[in-house]
């Protein structure tokens, strides 16, 4: 059976995907069929047309060795912007395979943005391999750009942009846009810059087309008040985008020279990449992708697991602290896993809400202490309806009012305390300048269990002696 033929008459149409949205298994086992054919030509035919981030799907879904083929077999109809829609650990994998000569020619069809992100990854003397064998303009652009510290404005930024003097006419900014072939394919804005290149504003291709030819470019434009520092972080560009509703926005040096221009799809990409950042780090599995191997995965998630061994080592030493107290009353050792168990849930929902309201910059010194109420009075009302469902049915199920009323206290105090962790900690970490993504579960963690645990065993203990 050929490619063509199990590809399903059913599904030849434009879309790759299921309807669940991964890429259709005819589909695959067509470019796997090409791929052992060695039908170079069918390949191109169905791939080219692709989309870079179909095209990115389609590499993913394949196994290691058809995507390296696949690459090899295109040769030059191979987008490899796709690359930067991929995995980093697969984006390695397959340059690692290709000759740097062939990555030079490929580079030179990116927009410089897209370049560096594959160029960055690279060893140095690859880069420096691959830039040597680029035109000199380029290789320049591109350079600088890799100079600038990784997730800031400077490597996330296109260099390709339209610059114009402020005494053009439109007309003349009209006709230059027409006939100049190395501007940028796409763009929305058009920067005003003087003869040192510092930038004096930008004007809206929208403005462009509703003026008359004859005015002046300086009497159109508008300041750029937006402007982002080469070296500013891009999480921080981002919330600009996101504050003042960007489509793009010029990048500046220290001098305030226009260096380059961060639009919207890039920040997009940004976006996402922190939030999964930080969902990540609060789940401890730190910067894995989907493609890496087994023992990197182990590696990588093995230090959160022994830092939790640590704070249950804890955990149960509190516990062993009371020993002889739970051997009067085996049904301490049933229920003191709810406490810790509803207190650590708690102190969950309110550190996501805190460490991802200071990542978006929500979270400042103006509202700070009306948060840490907020959150202490909800820990309160939750602990208060938590006590006293619980505490009745501790009480039936035991028999024992008295063991009903110590967990219902116990409940009541370790969500408070949850609370205050889950906000405070992650305020304390982020001013200190630590991550709070990383750092504030194993905190959290430790004051719910140490706290649920002595709060209950120690409130039994005292009651039960008091009897």
């Amino acid at each position: 059976m050929t490619e063509e033929e199990l590809v399903s008459e059913e599904n030849q149409d434009s879309s790759i995907y299921t309807e669940t949205g991964a890429v259709r298994q005819d589909f695959l086992a067509a470019i796997a069929a090409a791929v052992e054919d060695t039908d170079e030509d069918w390949l191109k035919e169905q791939l080219s047309h692709l989309h870079s981030s179909e095209l990115g799907d389609v590499i993913e879904a394949l196994p290691p060795e058809q995507r390296i083929a696949v690459v090899a077999m295109m040769k030059a109809d191979f987008d490899f912007a796709a690359l930067t829609e991929v995995d980093e650990a697969i984006r390695l994998e397959i340059v690692d395979q290709l000759p740097n000569n062939q990555i030079a020619l490929a580079v030179q069809e990116l927009d410089s943005d897209d370049a560096v992100y594959i160029l960055e990854d690279l060893e140095p003397e690859d880069q420096e391999e691959i830039l040597g064998q680029l035109p000199f303009t380029e290789r320049i652009r591109l350079r600088r750009s890799l100079d600038y510290p990784e997730e800031t404005a400077g490597r996330r930024m296109a260099t390709e942009f339209v610059a114009v003097p402020p005494f053009w006419t439109v007309g003349q900014t009209i006709d230059y846009m027409r006939e100049d072939k190395e501007l940028p394919e796409t763009f929305s804005q058009i920067f005003v810059i003087d003869p040192g290149f510092r930038l004096l504003g930008a004007v809206d291709l929208d403005r462009i087309l509703r003026t008359q030819r004859a005015e002046k470019i300086e009497t159109v434009m508008h300041e750029t008040r937006h402007a982002i520092p080469v070296e500013m972080d891009q999480e921080e560009a981002a919330q600009l985008f996101e504050r003042y509703d960007l489509l793009s926005a010029a990048v500046v040096d220290e001098n305030d020279r226009l260096v380059g221009v961060l639009t919207i799809d890039d920040v997009v990409d940004v976006i996402q990449e922190e939030a999964e950042e930080d969902i990540k780090a609060l789940g401890g599995v730190g910067d894995e992708e989907l493609s890496d191997t087994t023992v990197e995965i182990a590696r990588s998630r093995f230090i959160w697991l022994l830092m939790n061994l640590g704070t249950a080592v804890l955990a149960s030493l509190v516990i062993g602290l009371f020993d002889a107290t739970i051997e009067q009353m085996v049904a301490l050792a049933v229920l003191m896993p709810i406490v810790a168990s509803m207190g650590g849930n708690a102190a969950t929902q309110t550190m996501t809400v805190a460490v991802r309201a200071l990542a978006t910059r929500d979270i400042d010194i103006y509202n700070a202490a009306r948060i840490i109420r907020r959150e202490t009075l909800v820990g309160l009302l939750n602990g208060v309806m938590f006590a006293a469902l619980i505490g009745l049915v501790a009480g039936f199920w035991f028999d024992n009012p008295s063991l009903g009323g110590v967990i219902a206290a116990a409940m009541v105090i370790n969500m408070l305390a949850a609370a205050l962790a889950g906000i405070l900690i992650p305020l304390v970490l982020d001013k200190i300048g630590a991550d709070p993504a990383i750092a504030s579960g194993v905190f959290v963690t430790t004051v719910t269990d140490i706290v649920g645990f002595f709060a209950f065993l120690g409130l039994a203990a005292w009651w039960f002696d008091l009897l």
